[in-house]
C-alpha cells in the first residue's frame, strides 16, 4: 500500500485535449506518490426529444457512445501503463456525467480527482453547467482541474 498523500486517484476523462492534460497530471501523481490509478469516463445520456403536437408518439432513442467512451478508456489505461503506472483500471459507465462521477466517488473513497478544465462540448456546458464546477462543489474529495496552456503566437 502507498505511503503518500494520494494513495488513490481518479481521472474522469471524456478524451478532450483538456481531459488528455488531466489523465498526464493523475499519471504524474499516481508515479510519484506510488498509488492506484482508475481512469473514469461517463458516456452522457443522448437526449430524448417528444414532440409535443404529438405526446403518444415514442421518440427514437439515439445510438448511446459508450462504446466510444470505452474506446477512450483503454487507451488511457495502456498509456498509463506504458508510463509505469502498475496499478491501473479503467470504469466506463452511461448516465448524467457529474451524478455518475459523483457517485462513483461516494461508492470508493479517493483521495483526489482529477478532470480538465473543459470538455468536448461548448453548447453542452453552457446550457448544463461546467461538470469541472459541479464536481468542486460536490465533490467529496479534492479535485485538482487541469488545464491546458496557452500557446503563444508565433513570432
Amino acid at each position: 500500500m502507498a505511503d503518500g498523500l494520494f494513495r488513490r486517484i481518479v481521472v474522469a476523462t471524456d478524451g478532450s485535449t483538456n481531459a488528455q492534460a488531466a489523465l498526464e497530471a493523475g499519471i504524474d501523481l499516481t508515479r510519484h506518490y506510488g498509488g492506484s490509478l482508475v481512469i473514469l469516463a461517463i458516456a452522457p445520456l443522448p437526449p430524448v426529444y417528444v414532440s409535443s403536437t404529438e405526446p403518444y408518439v415514442p421518440a427514437a432513442v439515439p445510438q448511446s457512445e459508450v462504446g466510444r467512451y470505452r474506446e477512450i478508456v483503454e487507451a488511457a489505461v495502456r498509456k498509463a501503463e506504458a508510463e509505469g503506472v502498475h496499478d491501473v483500471s479503467g470504469l466506463c459507465d452511461e448516465g448524467v456525467v457529474v451524478d455518475e462521477i459523483l457517485a462513483h466517488l461516494e461508492k470508493y473513497p479517493t483521495d483526489l480527482l482529477v478532470v480538465g478544465s473543459r470538455g468536448l462540448s461548448t453548447a453542452r456546458r453552457i446550457l448544463l453547467g461546467s461538470v469541472s464546477t459541479a464536481l468542486i462543489n460536490r465533490a467529496p474529495c479534492p479535485v485538482l482541474v487541469v488545464r491546458v496552456p496557452a500557446t503563444k503566437p508565433s513570432a
